[in-house]
């Protein structure tokens, strides 16, 4: 039996199958113009056994800035999960959970002076760096912080987003600069961090960095610095067969560059966790047909969770949903969907194949939990920050 409490906080326990009848349930309790999320608990537990058959050595660290939905953060730490913050924000939201300082690593090679000051004053103790400036401001500001050398991926190309423009020391960087941090500045670079860029595409670019991070290992060795003791292999990853093969070639990878048994391995998965945990509901707030083809406005758009610089439309999935269980239509057109502001460039979806919709009906959107909600604004005065999410436990047969 379903219950009919349907505060943001309770967990409503259902069927796979029976997220559509909660989703009409839900949205009756909302008028038009007010979406909402639905996170699925029972997949990020799912997502958590899958990382750890994958990667039973590495520590995953959450990056926030991927979604920073208090429950999810909560969940993930009650599954034994760390945290990568990238600010001073991030780091109080993970703080604000309860969460001990000693499960975040502030993974911002380049961080504001009064950043640097809190997480010394709150105890986050490890960070990345990948320039003499940044060796500096840390020296004066949290001289008692272990570091991680970022270097840059050798073949970030790989990926559907590299970073190796904007972050990474370069190899012939790599010796001047260990050799700053530690024995000028006598401080504790404790091992080496790398990212091949946002959702990897092929396994083998992994195994190009590792050998990258062996060389600055050699290197520290060379200069006498004390034994490094991690390895982060950072982000890239999503929940896909591709995930099982990247996961084969770290491990083998680690096996052959790294033989080293007191090793500390991490990594710093983003939508890996959350894009399919989450579901977006929308309502059919506007319509113009227009010839052959339909014009639909929803309470949601690019201003929102489909901001066009940071989330990737071609991973989400589209369903309609009439509020009319028996009035489903037949009729398949062509139809695009605008969101709720007044600028032209708001289109989330243009030219697909959709029933026709009536006022108020709602189209669903899956796999929306990666880069969407966290990018929310209140642009043209449409509050995306404060759509509120319902938590869902799905079982899985």
């Amino acid at each position: 039996m379903m219950s009919t409490d349907f505060g943001k906080n309770r967990v409503h326990k259902i069927a796979k199958d029976g997220m559509t009848d909660l989703i009409r349930i839900i949205s009756e309790k909302h008028e038009a113009g007010q979406p909402f999320y639905l996170l699925d608990l029972a997949t990020i537990e799912r997502l958590m056994d899958k990382w750890n058959n994958s990667f039973p050595n590495v520590k995953p660290f959450y990056a926030v800035k991927c979604n920073s939905e208090p429950a999810l953060l909560t969940k993930l730490a009650n599954l034994g999960a760390n945290f990568d913050c990238a600010s001073l924000l991030e780091i109080d939201t993970v703080l604000s959970l309860g969460i001990n300082p000693n499960q975040i690593i502030f993974a911002n090679p380049c961080k504001a002076i009064s950043h640097i000051k809190h997480a010394a004053t709150v105890g986050v103790n490890l960070t990345t760096f990948d320039s003499k400036l940044e060796v500096e401001k840390i020296k004066k500001w949290h001289p008692h912080c272990h570091l991680l050398l970022r270097i840059k991926a050798p073949r970030d190309s790989g990926s559907l987003r590299p970073l190796g423009k904007k972050f990474g020391v370069l190899p012939e960087e790599i010796e001047p600069l260990l050799h700053y941090a530690c024995n000028v500045a006598g401080l504790k670079v404790v091992g080496v961090s790398f990212h091949v860029g946002s959702i990897a595409q092929d396994p083998n670019i992994y195994r190009e960095a590792i050998a990258g991070a062996r060389a600055v290992f050699d290197v520290a060795d060379y200069l006498g610095i004390p034994k490094m003791q991690i390895l982060n292999i950072g982000g890239g990853f999503r929940s896909t067969p591709l995930f099982e093969e990247i996961a084969g070639v770290v491990n083998e990878a680690v096996q052959s560059y790294f033989p080293e048994p007191n090793l500390t391995i991490i990594a710093e998965p983003g939508r890996f966790f959350p894009e399919t945990t989450f579901t977006l509901v929308t309502h059919v707030i506007g319509k113009r047909v227009r010839d052959e083809k339909i014009e639909y406005w929803i309470d949601e758009g690019i201003y929102g969770s489909f901001r066009p610089t940071l989330y990737n439309s071609c991973f989400m999935g589209i369903k309609p949903l009439s509020m009319k269980a028996s009035k489903e239509s037949c009729q398949v057109c062509e139809s695009t969907i605008y969101g709720p502001s007044c600028d032209s460039l708001d289109a989330v979806a243009v030219g697909i194949k959709l029933p026709e919709l009536q006022l108020n009906d709602l189209i669903v959107f899956y796999n929306m939990g990666a880069y969407s909600k966290c990018a929310g604004t209140k642009f043209n005065g449409f509050d995306t920050l404060s759509t509120p999410t319902y938590l869902v436990s799905t079982n899985s047969s």
